[in-house]
């Protein structure tokens, strides 16, 4: 490829012919470290895709024409710059902070320095832009009572700079997520300004396998995964999530400069080119409860059930012409069943897969969090780009999320076969970024600079997305932590109020029943009352003991309940009310820590909810 090598060596003579920056060093030194990292092999197949891409007319936008199936689409601009103080309004208004002045004392108490930092500074900046406007707002001194505040220096990040080179050494590998990501990297932060700065790193290669395992610090409590806990309490969850990824930015001094998402005219209809949500509604229509498009499903299946074996799985494209083919009969013939899925190669379904990816009116990790995703990359270490990465994904939306989790659980399956695919995680990584960050009508707004930045940025993202997928899709337990205090909060103010005291009043109209009566002696005395109607079992007391857990619960049901029409793997304990709506607990959960957390809790057994 002489023109791409050749718009590569051309950065790199920029950067020899001019005094570098401190900006300057972070994007040079990240991309050699970076490549010396992946390999050139490895980089190359990037810019090979990308050219694959360009030949088969996507991913560099060009106006308005006509889908596969003949449908009306409109590949123009899929982002809007935000108006002076666009952003920051709508910051507030995605963390519910709308009301902020009024009702948000509750929310506001539960929050970290770091994370009342990065409130307030949205809020000071609106403020001054409003007075700008001679508009009258709070003083935002009314608001917070002397937080502080953390500017980032030049000599910090400097420093931020210079541990870039390190992380592939990184030896830690416990994953805390009981402490705040953003206090964690402002306690980094101060402790890199007292260190004298190493110089001269050595070149530090990092193949597949040496980068870190991180293992989750187990809490007795239970790790909560993304889909455990109810609407409600998910709503909470992603407004402290957006503060905290904020802060988290803010701490070290990066702006993702989020993006409005505009309207584009895109089909109706189809498969191809369908926005998620238009497509998962005619799925759903089919096949009630899909949660991820019936065509996605199938092509991995299809690639699957053929054997992942193919040398050169999603990096070698099928034939241009007959994919083009094949794409408009399964426009015509997929959901009529009449499609010939016999005849499809193993090359072709796979370039349909990232074809189905790149074609998405908006991208996959959306518009609004794309620039963020990049950013990842600036982070100064490999902890805090996972912890980045672990908001990020708890932001995406719910159907943005389940596609994403389907396929990077897909890549890891084509990596565990890299023996005799040639797949490594390396291999898919740089693959898959151009089509899941090169939208249509995006490369013509990338300088080569920028375009070869992203290609280093963007294939790291990927490689982290997919080995470490199993923590990016937990919610961390501060964040739940932070949800259970709001939720006693609110509960308590409601007492003050007497809105239930109101309550108890008209339910103390009927006397307490001994099953009630019960109940309560039994928590007193070391007993819980598991209850399962769903399956006609009144109540089960269970003896809390140090060491019992949700799976030992499920056991002595089922023991007792041998006509339980559900696999046990389908089955849940739930933790229902007290300081949480409802939360589906995971089978090593310590019950006995659990009930002194939230004594208030119900304990039912159903199915899973999911």
């Amino acid at each position: 490829l002489p023109h791409l090598n050749s718009r590569r060596m051309g950065h790199y003579s920029v950067q020899q012919n001019n005094a570098p920056s401190s900006k300057d060093f972070i994007s040079v030194s990240s991309l050699f470290v970076f490549q010396d990292s992946l390999g050139e092999l490895a980089m190359d197949d990037y810019w090979k895709e990308v050219e694959n891409i360009s030949c088969s007319g996507g991913g560099d936008g060009g106006g308005t024409g006509k889908g596969e199936s003949g449908g009306e689409v409109q590949e123009d601009d899929q982002q809007k710059v935000p108006e002076e103080g666009e952003s920051e309004e709508a910051w507030l208004a995605e963390a519910g902070l709308t009301g902020l002045f009024d009702d948000s004392a509750v929310f506001l108490s539960t929050l970290t320095r770091a994370q009342a930092a990065a409130v307030e500074r949205r809020v000071v900046s609106l403020q001054t832009l409003k007075r700008r406007n001679r508009q009258h707002a709070p003083d935002v001194r009314d608001i917070f009572r002397a937080p502080e505040t953390h500017a980032p220096t030049k000599a910090c990040r400097t420093g931020w700079a210079e541990s870039r080179l390190k992380r592939q050494s990184e030896t830690e590998s416990e994953w805390n997520d009981k402490l705040s990501f953003s206090e964690q990297a402002l306690d980094y932060k101060e402790h890199s300004q007292r260190l004298t700065i190493v110089s001269s790193p050595k070149p530090l290669h990092s193949p597949d396998d040496k980068l870190p395992n991180f293992k989750l610090i187990q809490d007795k409590t239970g790790q909560t995964r993304i889909g455990d806990l109810s609407s409600l309490d998910m709503k909470k969850v992603r407004r402290l999530v957006l503060i905290e990824m904020t802060a988290l930015f803010d701490t070290c001094g990066i702006d993702p400069k989020s993006h409005k998402a505009v309207k584009v005219k895109a089909k109706e209809s189809g498969l191809f080119g369908v926005p998620l949500a238009t497509l998962l509604d005619q799925d759903q229509r089919r096949l009630p409860g899909t949660r991820v498009p019936l065509i996605l499903q199938r092509l991995i299946s299809h690639i699957e059930e053929e054997g992942l074996n193919t040398e050169g799985l999603l990096r070698i494209p099928g034939a241009a012409t007959r994919v083009k083919s094949v794409c408009q009969d399964l426009e015509s013939g997929f959901y009529e069943g009449v499609f010939p899925w016999q005849q499809l190669k193993q090359h072709d379904a796979a370039s349909l897969l990232k074809k189905f990816i790149r074609d998405l009116p908006h991208p996959l990790l959306t518009v609004k969090y794309l620039n963020a995703f990049i950013a990842v990359d600036k982070l100064p270490t490999r902890k805090q780009q996972l912890h980045a990465l672990n908001l990020l994904v708890l932001l995406l939306p719910e159907t943005n999320r389940d596609t994403l989790k389907v396929l990077v659980e897909f890549f890891q399956r084509v990596i565990d076969r890299q023996a005799q695919n040639k797949m490594t995680l390396n291999n898919v990584s740089v693959v898959m970024a151009p089509n899941m960050f090169m939208f249509k009508g995006y490369r013509s707004k990338v300088t080569g600079q920028q375009e070869i930045s992203m290609a280093t940025s963007t294939a790291n993202i990927v490689r982290q997305l997919i080995r470490y997928q199993r923590l990016l899709w937990t919610i961390p337990k501060f964040i739940l932590t932070q949800v259970r205090q709001q939720n006693t909060e609110n509960q308590q103010k409601l007492n003050r109020e007497g809105a239930v005291r109101k309550l108890l009043k008209k339910i103390a109209i009927d006397r307490p029943t001994e099953k009630a009566v019960n109940e309560v002696r039994a928590g007193s005395v070391g007993f819980i009352r598991v209850q399962a109607p769903q399956f006609n079992k009144v109540s089960m007391a269970v003896q809390l003991t140090e060491e019992l857990q949700a799976a030992d619960v499920l056991t002595r049901f089922l023991s007792q309940e041998r006509s339980v029409p559900v696999k046990r793997e389908n089955l849940c304990l739930y933790e229902i009310g007290g300081n949480l709506k409802e939360r589906c607990l995971n089978e090593a959960t310590y019950m006995k820590d659990l009930f002194q957390l939230n004594p208030a809790a119900e304990w039912v057994i159903k199915t899973v909810q999911r």
